[in-house]
């Protein structure tokens, strides 16, 4: 499946990747949208994306090693270069031989290192490259140093894995628990929803009462949750004049699974005191997500009819004309047209 199915929003950025996920001289693998892909990192601290497939035999060059600014299939030596996937040597050839090896490619993606979130895009294009006309969404806290760090693979489509991510209704069922919230705290919330670039926003509030962690943080919290097109929600949490930043990036892998990455960033003293805590709790919410999912997949495989009520599956009804919109402002070469509007949705949870 390349990025070009309609199945996954392509010409766009997708989060690929932490910084220090890329050694300087390594190699790694990843998939997005049924691409597979090597990212590495020159001695330069240039970090580039190849197609991770040899074109001599079909070896993962992942599998191989960065020799200068090439890298080096692990099957025959073939080399190609990070920058430019173009074949660089080819070790089997004799020296009289008159075979232009720079006519040989692998495809590169384009690729941003912003802070500590590594993005590449993924073009509709059949040599996957393409010329991005926009940038990757910044976040000034991800450029300090991660405090918090877990990810998931969950087995389903990223519809189902985005749409989970933004359901405001299911925290008293999949996460009761004392310290966050339980069904006997339900109540009713009306909260103001607004568009932003290529999606929207909860926009600041200070916290639900029966939202228990959020008194962790201490002082009168403010929270902001915006989502963003392919698959980035972020909550930033305002105390004061410190800042958390919880980074959430929703990646597809191919049709039947999708990787959910969660990074937070803060400046808060307490924060950093309280991680090793924090961490355990993340770590939990998080495959409470992933059980859900995996009990949803037994009634998706007889692919039933799905129904989406207001208000509590507004953000979802959001997603898929976000999603539509941008496919059709892609393909008709046009700007693209927020199609969410400011709204007051009201749910009990």
């Amino acid at each position: 499946m390349s990025a070009a199915s309609s199945s996954f929003a392509q010409d766009i950025w997708y989060f690929a990747a932490l910084s220090g996920d890329i050694k300087t001289g390594k190699l790694i693998r990843i998939e997005i949208a049924g691409e597979p892909i090597t990212l590495g990192r020159n001695k330069d601290g240039t970090v580039f994306a190849l197609r991770d497939i040899c074109p001599h035999r079909a070896a993962p060059l992942s599998a191989g090693q960065i020799i200068g600014d090439a890298v080096e299939c692990p099957y025959h030596g073939w080399k190609f270069s990070g920058k430019t996937g173009a074949c660089t040597e080819i070790p089997a050839l004799c020296e009289d031989s008159d075979m232009d090896t720079s006519k040989i490619r692998v495809p590169t993606y384009p690729i941003r290192e912003d802070g500590h979130l590594i993005w590449v895009w993924l073009s509709s294009e059949k040599r996957f490259a393409g010329n991005p006309d926009i940038e990757p969404p910044q976040f000034d806290m991800a450029r300090i140093k991660p405090r918090m760090r877990d990810s998931l693979m969950l087995n389903c489509h990223v519809d189902h894995a985005v749409i989970g991510l933004m359901d405001p209704a299911h925290g008293p069922f999949v996460h009761k628990q004392w310290w966050w919230r339980s069904a006997k705290s339900m109540h009713e919330k009306a909260k103001q929803f607004e568009p932003r670039e290529m999606g929207f926003a909860m926009a600041a509030h200070s916290p639900s009462s029966n939202s228990f962690a959020y008194k962790l943080l201490g002082g009168k919290p403010v929270t902001e949750i915006t989502f963003c097109l392919p698959g980035i929600r972020t909550e930033e949490i305002k105390v004061g004049k410190r800042t958390l930043l919880s980074f959430t990036a929703v990646t597809p892998v191919d049709e039947n699974h999708t990787e959910i990455t969660q990074v937070f960033f803060t400046d808060m003293p307490l924060v950093k005191l309280l991680t090793p805590i924090l961490k355990i709790g993340a770590r939990k919410f998080l495959r409470q997500d992933g059980n859900m999912v995996d009990l949803q997949q037994m009634g998706l495989k007889y692919d039933p009819n799905l129904m989406l009520i207001e208000d509590a599956d507004t953000q979802a009804k959001w997603y898929h004309r976000l999603k539509k919109e941008w496919a059709a402002s892609r393909a008709e070469t046009r700007p693209f047209v927020n199609p969410v509007k400011a709204k007051v949705l009201r749910w009990r949870s």
